[in-house]
């Protein structure tokens, strides 16, 4: 079996009473999508930050690329290539699509926002930002205002900007939130396309875009991990049926 890319192990954190993350271990394989599921107050946002680097555990270790994360922050750990999506949009939106993007791509390469417009002159991260708006369907529309998108195209931006990171891990969260079923499916397609690019920790509330994209899932309650397995496995077993799914799964 193939070293993980990303290892969360015996993963703690409390907030005064309240253990929100409960001695958490799962971890991301290549060419997979692991989604992890659980209904609201289990912990996945106090979990995500610990992933990505804004909140510290009180115990445990987070591993990524077989390096030792645990105390590195936020940019740090997205320069390693740990891209993440937002359940809230962090765009710019008075900025243009692809000015969006080169944000990124800055970012990425260690530069800052203020060299923006000399990005949009460089041939390297124009490249970059042109490559990554055509994976996400949006060369067409890089010089619309972000805040004039549809609210899939915002989605598919957010992903755009996360490609700039050449990415060895997405975290992506709650990728489908406001979507219809049109734009469902379609980021489903891209998620599906996108896996074989990088692997994806996928936190998500809809279960259809779940069962159809999973290839495992984690089902957290109260700070722990309860049932981790198949997506075949996950509607079979009782305690997740009860904790989560509902016994009409």
């Amino acid at each position: 079996m193939a070293e993980p890319v990303l290892a969360v192990e015996g993963v703690c954190k409390s907030f005064g009473m309240v253990r929100a993350s409960d001695n958490v271990t799962l971890d991301l394989r290549p060419g997979e999508i692991h989604a992890l599921i659980g209904p609201n107050g289990a912990g996945k946002s106090t979990l995500i930050e610990q992933i990505c680097g804004g909140l510290e555990p009180d115990a445990g270790r987070i591993t990524f690329l077989g390096r030792d994360v645990t105390g590195l922050g936020t940019v740090q750990r997205a320069r390693m290539g740990l891209a993440r999506t937002f359940q809230i949009s962090a765009l710019a939106m008075e900025d243009t699509v692809i000015e969006n993007v080169l944000l990124g791509a800055v970012g990425a390469a260690g530069g800052a926002f203020r060299f923006l417009r000399s990005a949009l002159r460089d041939r390297a991260f124009r490249a970059r930002a042109e490559a990554a708006l055509e994976q996400v369907g949006l060369a067409e529309e890089r010089w619309m205002r972000a805040g004039d998108l549809s609210h899939g195209q915002r989605r598919a931006l957010e992903v755009a900007v996360a490609l700039t990171l050449s990415p060895r891990a997405f975290l992506m969260d709650e990728p489908m939130a406001g979507l219809g079923a049109s734009g469902s499916q379609r980021m489903t397609g891209l998620l599906r396309e996108l896996k074989a690019q990088a692997p994806i920790l996928l936190i998500e509330h809809d279960m259809d875009a779940v069962f159809s994209l999973a290839d495992r899932v984690s089902v957290l309650v109260q700070g722990r991990v309860i049932f981790t397995g198949s997506v075949a496995e996950i509607r079979a077993h009782p305690e997740v049926r009860r904790a989560y799914l509902g016994e009409d799964a």
